[in-house]
């Protein structure tokens, strides 16, 4: 299967300063080619130590510069927040001097911060996403960006250089509201699983979007890519301080980015899934939730990495998965001990199972 790593440059170790931070998201990059990692990913945030990662695009083109073969990824960019054209531009750019290794993952946001401080209006990130994401694959499909919607007008302009090839089934998004997955099915994408939901939850709506998407377009999707923040260690009770430690952290974190029991929420179109989620956590109370959270994420000693693992790739049908190793204010040798272990007991085994699952992939249209 295919198995990635991901980049997240969090700050929340106290007296860590941002650029040591990101000394050590490097550092940890520049081992995954060499170290047999499939791919390298990033995700899109700002204004905050959540993630402090202004735009993808540009790290990949950083490491596009020092790798030759692992697949460049975003997970994700987020459409609101940016000019359709400059994203495109920027990706096509990326994907000509790569050969062709860029794997797109695209989103709305969520963050109210990140909304307010870019002076944009977060009721209308759905529709902004739908316009900007159909002005934005077309182009990359014909070389040329143009658009004409409610929020968004763009006359034609050429794309120089154009894609270095196809984007169908190197697209993907992350969807959690039912109505973010009909859109995201209507728009050919693959699904990008960051765990929010229960397990069985997740797993039946990936399989209700692989219908749907069949339906839609005759053909089946690219095949998920499923999103984790790894601990690992070969002392069972070591793996369990690791997940408790860091995993619980991450999880909090989230919480406070994305504003999950902000009042806010109940009243900004396209987000009542989210308004449902903060009842939900005032029913139980947050520490449950932050612990609910924090157990999405698979950990344990390799060999119960590995049985996770590839139960949950089998199960969603996904291509692979994506490790971030450095998160929930780890110190960076602890985060680089994860990433020996992992690398030398727990890769070395998925990549020998399920070898024609793949991320990425460029798709044929299916002859109908």
């Amino acid at each position: 299967m295919h198995v990635g790593m991901g980049l997240f440059f969090q700050g929340l170790e106290p007296g860590r300063d941002d650029h040591d931070v990101v000394r050590g998201g490097l550092a940890l990059a520049d081992q995954a080619e060499p170290r047999g990692f499939d791919s390298i990913w990033t995700a899109e945030h700002h204004f905050t130590r959540y993630h402090m990662m202004p735009n993808p695009a540009q790290l990949l083109t950083y490491l596009a510069g020092r790798t030759t073969r692992v697949r460049l990824g975003t997970m994700v960019m987020v459409l609101p927040w940016h000019d359709p054209v400059r994203v495109a531009e920027e990706i096509a750019w990326l994907d000509s001097v790569s050969g062709g290794r860029v794997v797109l993952g695209l989103g709305r946001g969520l963050g109210a911060i990140e909304f307010d401080d870019f002076r944009l209006e977060m009721g209308e990130s759905r529709q902004r996403f739908v316009e900007y994401a159909h002005a934005i694959s077309g182009a990359f499909e014909s070389g040329a960006i143009e658009f004409e919607g409610e929020l968004y007008r763009q006359p034609r302009a050429e794309l120089h250089p154009p894609a270095f090839t196809s984007f169908r089934g190197r697209t993907y998004a992350s969807a959690v509201s039912p109505e973010s997955a009909r859109i995201m099915a209507t728009l050919g994408y693959g699904l990008m699983l960051i765990a929010q939901k229960p397990w069985e939850v997740t797993v039946r709506e990936t399989a209700e979007y692989r219908e749907l998407f069949h339906e839609i377009h005759g053909e089946d999707p690219p095949a998920p890519v499923l999103v984790n923040f790894t601990t690992v260690d070969p002392d069972p009770g070591r793996a369990r301080e690791l997940h408790e430690q860091y995993a619980t952290a991450y999880a909090r974190s989230t919480i406070e980015h994305y504003g999950f029991t902000d009042p806010r929420l109940e009243t900004v179109p396209g987000y009542e899934y989210y308004a449902g989620l903060r009842r939900n956590i005032e029913k139980h109370g947050l520490p449950a939730f932050n612990r609910f959270l924090a157990d999405l994420q698979m950990g344990g000693t390799p060999a119960e990495l590995v049985e996770q693992t590839v139960e949950r790739v089998r199960a969603l049908g996904a291509g692979g998965v994506l490790n971030l190793f450095a998160f929930g204010g780890m110190p960076q040798e602890v985060a680089q001990r994860s990433l020996d272990v992992y690398v030398e007991q727990v890769l070395p085994q998925l990549a020998a199972v399920d070898a024609f699952r793949d991320v990425g992939r460029v798709l044929q249209r299916a002859q109908i």
